[in-house]
């Protein structure tokens, strides 16, 4: 019994390659940043720094920085929204980037298991 991987049934997706795969991760990212940091800007009237600032921390679940306050209402469901949008986007865009990588490190893990039992069963 063969238990190779059988690569013909491995389809290669046109997003496949890791540059593909970059590109669009790091658009998203920097869409997502771009969006919070003008909005911070027009909403709150923080400069650019702080608004980017602002939203990165935000964007990867640090929180919102001490030293600045969102002081509106609409302020308030923007940031609410972004908070979101933004982790969910960053959580989203590493898995797009390593999906591929975790995949084949868990049909690695899955074959050697696989291996591994049969290798035990045939021994009774």
């Amino acid at each position: 019994m063969n238990h190779e991987p059988d690569s013909e049934l491995i389809h290669k997706h046109h997003l496949h390659s890791p540059y593909h795969r970059g590109f669009y991760t790091s658009l998203l990212i920097i869409s997502v940043l771009g969006i919070g940091t003008i909005g911070m800007h027009i909403i709150e009237g923080f400069s650019y720094l702080d608004s980017f600032y602002f939203i990165s921390m935000i964007a990867t679940g640090q929180g919102p920085p001490p030293a600045l306050n969102v002081s509106t209402a609409t302020g308030k469901i923007f940031v609410s929204l972004m908070a979101f949008l933004s982790v969910g986007s960053m959580v989203a865009s590493f898995g797009f980037l390593f999906g591929p990588f975790l995949g084949k490190l868990w049909r690695i893990g899955v074959f050697k298991f696989e291996k591994e039992l049969h290798h035990l069963s045939s021994k009774k």
